[in-house]
């Protein structure tokens, strides 16, 4: 019993150290992202991407799209940088598929239509459509 519990905690180590390296690990396989990143928080391009997704959240929702910010120099968001190799003084938004692989990198935001089309015809969210894991309208 001993031993079984040692390597429960073992594994717990393992995993925890696993998401530390890795920002995005807590998501895989369960949500794609769109990682946002600025240098500051009145950077042009960080304002115009959330002001394309506000109308869109219900679309968001429905491909199972989080959207993370990496803004400033934080310690977050040097994690989600290095994670995704983006410079840290200019805009760039990156999907993230569930596979945790970047999918669509982009100096300019990504307008929702872009996002839901890519989305759309990846194999995983064909799987969903067909099985009516998530519906689009």
């Amino acid at each position: 019993m001993r031993a079984f519990v040692a390597g429960l905690c073992l594994a717990a180590i393992a995993f925890g150290a696993s998401a530390a390296r890795d920002p995005l690990a807590s998501q895989k396989w369960r949500s794609r992202i769109l990682v946002v990143s600025a240098p500051t928080l009145n950077d042009a391009g960080l304002r115009a991407q959330r002001a394309a997704l506000g109308p869109v959240r219900n679309g968001l929702a429905e491909r199972d799209l989080v959207v993370l910010e990496a803004i400033g120099k934080g310690p977050e968001a040097t994690a989600l940088r290095k994670r995704l190799k983006l410079p840290g003084d200019a805009f760039r938004a990156v999907l993230v598929g569930k596979d945790g692989d970047a999918k669509m990198v982009s100096a300019e935001p990504i307008p929702p239509q872009t996002l839901f089309e890519t989305i759309d015809a990846m194999p995983m969210r064909q799987g969903e459509m067909q099985k009516g894991t998530r519906r689009v309208p």
